[in-house]
């Protein structure tokens, strides 16, 4: 290819437009309102799950040092942050409990106890916001003193002692008010056992988002320290939850857990993961969520704070590519930002 000055003076090129044969990509890229109508993934309040820590007492908020932004709520101020998901038109909140070390023993007790902190915040947050979808965490990590997702006997965890609690656990959740139960442990046929357990108590309409595809990461420490589990936890959670290498056995976990009743999937976490997304959207078609784990939510801010991304394109681009990558929602720390800029933008 030749180039050469033209009457103005630009370079100019022989035998471009014949390469290019009129394809000039960049005319769509030329404008904001080009940009905007031709895009292909677009965000939406709607694709947005508000994860909510709650603590006892009244009028508490406790800052989690490593999740900025993020706070610890009383019951009374989780209920106020669901009548603002209302306004802002967020769908859902899924609900994690910090419990008082002093509640918490070996079998995880507390999760199967009907008046625990997360069945009293389900009721106050279902009272204040009856519209906005609850989502609850059936684990017993939040309630043992160990920190593991299951009963616990010697260094193993029981899958099927553990699955019997989590039944129990679901239960006095559906009763509180649920919509959604999330079992986020991985153990073998818990999905079954619980859909078994709600339709046997006539909560046939409780929907199950299984935690599908949740893989032992690095990236869970900060959501530890909101839960209160760093300090406690004995060892680590290879034994049940996937290894960061596998896909194939997500796909097997998938198929399984919409057998057995699932009715949405999720894989946590998320932006290490696109590729386990993707693959579970186009091999089940069904309703698949993404969990935005804490460790992304605090490099995104820790990174903004030093002045080395901006953090707020960084999380507007770190949703897209959830939804790109085939999610129809997010669980995110971010939400209520975006839904904020969402409603003042109109």
């Amino acid at each position: 290819m030749t180039f050469h000055r033209g009457d103005e003076g630009r370079p100019q090129t022989s035998g471009l437009d014949d390469i290019l044969k009129g394809r000039r990509m960049r005319r769509l890229r030329r404008a904001d309102w080009s940009r905007r109508l031709v895009r292909e993934t677009t965000l939406t309040v709607d694709d947005l799950i508000w994860p909510v820590f709650v603590v006892d007492g009244e009028n508490v908020r406790v800052d989690v040092p490593s999740m900025p932004g993020v706070q610890r709520l009383s019951i009374d101020l989780a209920a106020a942050q669901a009548e603002e998901a209302a306004r802002l038109g967020i769908p859902a909140i899924a609900i994690f409990p910090y419990t008082d070390p002093d509640l918490r023993d070996t079998m995880g007790s507390e999760a199967v106890n009907e008046q625990n902190l997360v069945c009293r915040a389900t009721r106050a947050m279902k009272a204040a916001a009856p519209e906005v979808g609850l989502i609850t965490d059936v684990a017993l990590d939040p309630f043992t003193s160990h920190g593991h997702d299951g009963v616990l006997a010697g260094e193993e965890i029981l899958n099927d002692e553990t699955v019997a609690q989590m039944c129990r656990a679901a239960l006095v959740q559906a009763a509180a008010g649920s919509d959604v139960i999330a079992p986020s442990d991985m153990m073998d046929g818990r999905v079954g056992a619980i859909r078994r357990a709600l339709d046997g108590a006539g909560y046939h309409h409780v929907q199950i988002m299984s935690y599908t595809a949740k893989y032992a990461s690095a990236f869970y420490g900060p959501f530890r320290d909101a839960v209160g589990t760093n300090k406690t936890l004995r060892g680590d959670k290879r034994t049940y939850q996937m290894d960061f290498g596998n896909i194939d056995e997500a796909v097997r976990e998938a198929e399984l857990d919409l057998n057995e009743g699932a009715d949405s999937i999720m894989v946590k976490p998320g932006m290490p993961y696109l590729d386990v997304i993707r693959r579970l959207k186009d091999t089940f078609a069904v309703p698949t969520f993404a969990y935005q784990v804490s460790g992304e939510y605090a490099m995104i801010k820790a990174a903004a704070a030093n002045g080395w991304i901006d953090g707020e394109r960084a999380m507007w681009e770190s949703l897209a590519a959830f939804k790109r990558a085939g999610a129809d929602g997010v669980l995110t720390y971010f939400a209520p930002f975006i839904a904020r800029q969402m409603k003042a933008r109109g």
